[in-house]
């Protein structure tokens, strides 16, 4: 990188390790209790000082991006603007890896990458509540995204845990290649406004806990959308199925609203072996062994 080259900033994939919806309000937003962490996979952002705001988006999955006027970078760019009285913005450039409509949060994160990257152009501290505002105008789960480290987050998005003192997990994810759309896998959850589910709260995580420790207290918990999204798409049964067959592989499950399934593994060479088998397997999946944290 040169001298005067942008910074990069990451925008890594948001994997939720359990997700528990514990209700739904009379306005219709459903409350949630999850674990996320986050792998080392992820879309890269840079930003360039100038200016008019713009974005140019390119990568292996920019196709399925939609409308650049439609994308979180700009409307996080704009939610802070509105809080920031001379906020200094400009170009962003943003190289997409991640699949979209995936149940990994590729554009909350973007976005989460995006007010970092303008909050450290501007000299705006970390924690600098304008950036927490702008961050949740923008959707539920790009609060989480600002600081990517395993945590609880609960409500809508809003509330959020500290970061977990947590082993990282070795992991597989894969995506089958289908697009869910989250407001139709919460419809198909069914549950009525104003009601309660009778699920208990995601499990906690011990402080200082071990991978293995880690894993177990996962395996107590569950993701209450994975039924739903199983009944609008076959391949999410598929990816899970997969997974669950590879040697080695501890728990397989579901992220977010899907279709990106994940497996956990002892070891890295285990998850490194279960990626190349499952990439041999379905050639046409995006398929990444990586790190949780």
């Amino acid at each position: 990188m040169g001298p005067h080259a942008p910074r990069l900033w990451r925008a890594p994939a948001k994997i939720n390790l359990t997700l528990h919806v514990l209700g739904r309000d009379p306005a219709g937003w459903h409350a949630l209790d999850s674990l996320v962490a986050f792998a080392g996979c992820c879309d890269w952002l840079s930003f360039q000082p100038e200016q008019k705001l713009s974005l140019t988006v390119d990568g292996p999955t920019a196709t399925s991006a939609g409308d650049l006027r439609d994308n979180l970078v700009l409307r996080a760019a704009e939610a802070l603007a509105a809080r920031v009285p001379g906020l200094r913005l400009g170009r962003f450039a943003l190289r997409k890896f991640l699949p979209v409509a995936a149940g990994i949060g590729g554009g909350s994160s973007d976005a989460a990458a995006a007010l970092r990257a303008l909050a450290y152009e501007n000299g705006l501290a970390p924690e600098d509540d304008r950036l927490y505002g702008a961050a949740a105008s923008v959707g539920a789960d790009v609060p989480v995204c600002l600081a990517p480290r395993a945590r609880l987050m609960a409500g809508r998005g809003e509330r959020l845990g500290p970061a977990l003192d947590m082993a990282p997990l070795f992991a597989v994810l894969a995506n089958p290649g289908v697009a869910l759309s989250t407001a139709d896998v919460f419809a198909a959850l069914g549950l009525a406004r104003g009601a309660a589910s009778d699920g208990a709260p995601s499990p906690r995580i011990a402080a200082h806990s071990d991978a293995d420790q880690a894993i177990a207290t996962i395996q107590a918990g569950r993701n209450d959308l994975e039924a739903p999204a199983r009944r609008l798409s076959p391949a999410v049964g598929e990816a899970l199925a997969a997974l669950a067959q590879t040697p080695g592989a501890r728990l397989a499950r579901m992220s977010g609203s899907g279709a990106t399934c994940f497996a956990l593994f002892d070891t890295r060479h285990a998850a490194a072996r279960a990626a190349r088998a499952l990439t041999g397997a379905h050639p046409s999946w995006w398929v990444r062994a990586t790190l949780l944290r």
